[in-house]
């Protein structure tokens, strides 16, 4: 698929057997020019888990080679799980995933190397630069002068009391970016705009599991990013899909949701308080104890970002639908398959209850973003 840009929800692969994982897709991420993806685990053999770390794994690390082997070419490390094992599985998860021929993005041993881009060749020779940034930030994940983390965008949250006559009603919820980070941001995708033709900005936010709702901070980061330059902002974290828009004719995927993420449940996990504080946010979220994916059903639907990129620039985008069993494999779904449609009609329900404008036209086995830029 000379031209084609793959991008892939989250990855946590956990298994004895990471290729297992790919199974069903490794043909086809193999195929495409390049293909990018979020990690949300550490591949590592040491480490000490860190106090603030909600959920963390410590996944082989064959892993990085099963990555390399399934297709991927670039790997945003900038995340909320990132530091879970401290500076030690930190760096070893990078040196495993650089080891495999995988660039890495979005982290490093102080700030400047966290914001610093991967710069990609295509066959046609269009340079495709990808940054990457995290707003779900435990303590200290964040990199700075002398300390190793993530790049991050930091959020404000405020807490508006609606009825003030009435103590315990919902409040409104208003959150806008850190102005430090979003300046950074801006710099860093002015400067690879000089250095690149095309620019795809990955973004670690949102609100996960709750059924279409975007924060407003994400609002203003998105059209912050376009404003200075990003040709795409694929979007990670929220575990199920969230809504598109187009900006300016540039694709925001809000949400990818997941791809080969192995998550499984133990009847103590599901009785913590903290997990059950967690599954009321998610639709009809039920434990399964022999499940590999233990996610909302929501979580089933996915998609892998396509983009063609020709000429320097982005000619079409849109998404391949992609449905998780329980077996927690993805599998590209056909349009004569019903998932396709459950795919599409999903994001088209989540999306305009999110007031986005992404509109979206199947064509065969591809959804477009009939709205984006190059698109017709």
């Amino acid at each position: 698929m000379t031209g084609v840009v793959l991008a892939t929800g989250d990855l946590a692969p956990d298994r004895e057997h990471p290729d297992e994982c790919f199974a069903a897709t490794s043909g086809l991420l193999n195929g495409a020019e390049l293909v990018f993806s979020q990690l949300e685990t550490s591949f590592a053999t040491h480490g000490t888990r860190l106090p603030q770390a909600r959920h963390a794994v410590m996944a082989q690390p064959a892993c990085a080679d099963a990555l390399a082997r399934a297709g991927f070419d670039v790997i945003s490390f900038a995340g909320n799980h990132c530091l879970d094992w401290g500076n030690e599985a930190f760096f070893e998860t990078i040196q495993h995933l650089r080891a495999a021929g995988l660039d890495v993005v979005g982290v490093g041993e102080n700030i400047a190397a966290a914001r610093r881009p991967v710069i990609r060749r295509m066959g046609d020779g269009t340079r495709v630069a990808f940054l990457a940034y995290s707003s779900i930030l435990p303590q200290a994940y964040w990199a700075e002068e002398r300390r190793p983390g993530c790049a991050p965008l930091r959020a404000h949250t405020l807490y508006e009391q609606v009825e003030h006559d009435q103590p315990g009603t919902p409040a409104r919820i208003h959150t806008w970016a850190h102005a430090g980070d979003l300046a950074a941001m801006e710099a860093d995708i002015r400067q690879a705009k000089q250095q690149a033709d095309v620019v795809l900005v990955s973004h670690h936010w949102g609100i996960h599991f709750v059924r279409a709702v975007i924060a407003d901070y994400q609002r203003e980061v998105a059209r912050a990013a376009v404003a200075a330059g990003a040709d795409a902002i694929l979007g990670h974290h929220a575990h199920i899909l969230k809504g598109i828009e187009c900006i300016e004719g540039r694709p925001v995927f809000h949400s990818l949701c997941n791809f080969a993420t192995d998550l499984r449940m133990t009847p103590e996990h599901a009785t913590r308080p903290s997990f059950r504080e967690i599954q009321k946010l998610g639709e009809n979220w039920e434990p399964d104890f022999e499940s590999l994916y233990n996610f909302p059903p929501a979580s089933r639907l996915s998609m892998i970002a396509r983009l063609v990129i020709r000429g320097g620039r982005i000619l079409e985008a849109g998404f391949l639908p992609v449905f998780i069993d329980r077996d927690a494999v993805p599998r590209v779904v056909e349009a004569r398959d019903p998932r396709f449609g459950e795919v599409l009609e999903y994001l088209r329900a989540v999306t305009a209850e999110a007031g986005l404008n992404g509109r979206f036209e199947a064509d065969g086995d591809v959804v477009r973003i009939s709205n984006a830029g190059g698109a017709a």
